[in-house]
C-alpha cells in the first residue's frame, strides 16, 4: 500500500456544506476518497492536454439501415488498429445497434477517432470517455 500523506485544509462553511451534500449525493464514503477522485480528474485533464496515453470506451449508436455505413465504421476502426482494443456490436432494435469501441493510447489519436466515427452519416449518439492509462494512482 502506498504511504499515506495527511494535511489540512480550509475551507469556507458553505462551500464545505454543498461538498458535503456532493459527497453524500455521490455516495463517498468519507470526504477524504472525493478530494482524490477529484485531484485524480485534475491530473488526468492535464494527461488529455499534453497527449499522454489514456484508455477508454468509444460508444455510438447508428443506423444499420444506413447505406454503406458499416463498412465506413470498419474502414475507419482498420485504420486505428494501434489503439483499439476490441469492439463489440449489440443490436438494439430492427433500427439501431450499439457499438462499443474499448481503446488505449496517445489521447490525441482516440480523440480523433472518437471524432471519425461520431461525424458519419448515420450515427445519432456518440461519447468519448477516457481516463488514465494507469499513471495516476
Amino acid at each position: 500500500m502506498a504511504d499515506i500523506v495527511r494535511f489540512g485544509i480550509s475551507l469556507e462553511n458553505e462551500l464545505l456544506a454543498n461538498f458535503d451534500t456532493l459527497i453524500k449525493r455521490r455516495r463517498y464514503s468519507n470526504r477524504s476518497e472525493a478530494i482524490r477522485d477529484l485531484i485524480r480528474q485534475e491530473l488526468l485533464k492535464k494527461d488529455l492536454e499534453e497527449y499522454r496515453d489514456v484508455a477508454g470506451a468509444i460508444t455510438f449508436i447508428y443506423d444499420h439501415h444506413q447505406r454503406n455505413l458499416l463498412n465506413k465504421i470498419i474502414d475507419v476502426q482498420h485504420d486505428c488498429q494501434d489503439i483499439i482494443q476490441s469492439s463489440q456490436h449489440i443490436h438494439l432494435d430492427h433500427h439501431n445497434c450499439l457499438e462499443i469501441v474499448a481503446v488505449k493510447g496517445n489521447s490525441r489519436k482516440v480523440s480523433k477517432l472518437s471524432d471519425m466515427l461520431k461525424a458519419l452519416k448515420g450515427v445519432k449518439h456518440s461519447s468519448l470517455s477516457m481516463s488514465s492509462a494507469g499513471r495516476i494512482k
